[in-house]
């Protein structure tokens, strides 16, 4: 019980790694569209990408998204993952979904946040980062 009134971390390295290859799968799987033509395709008619090349910013941005998944999940250049995946999703809660992070699509605003995370803390342990790059 005394553990839990102290102001010590609990196993953050691992908790944190344990979150940066969930949220790297998450990922993954969500720009995984990128290869699946007849998909991308649907989402270039939404509203939100008239007026532009729909195809080729869908194509972009599940493709980031497919990216900053790869290097999260693996621990890989996870600053710059994380600046992909803050960007994209920063992009996707603002002009794709308007902004309404607070009380609608807050998954893409939470996205972020966790890049926001991954970007401050680095890749830490079970990282390919932390086997390239030590100090």
């Amino acid at each position: 019980m005394n553990i839990l009134l102290k102001n010590i971390p609990i196993g953050q390295a691992q908790v944190l790694a344990t979150l940066r290859i969930i949220i790297g799968l998450f990922l993954i799987y969500h720009g995984q569209e990128v290869f699946q033509a007849k998909l991308i395709q649907e989402y270039a008619q939404w509203e939100a990408f008239k007026g532009m090349n729909g195809t080729l910013m869908v194509y972009l941005g599940k493709g980031a998204e497919f990216v900053a998944g790869v290097l999260l999940l693996l621990g890989l250049l996870t600053r710059i993952g994380a600046l992909i995946c803050v960007g994209t999703f920063l992009y996707i809660t603002f002009f794709i979904g308007g902004g309404k992070f607070w009380y609608q699509d807050q998954h893409p605003f939470m996205f972020a946040l966790f890049g926001l995370l991954f970007f401050f803390t680095g890749a830490g342990i079970w990282s390919l980062d932390n086997i390239l790059f030590k100090k």
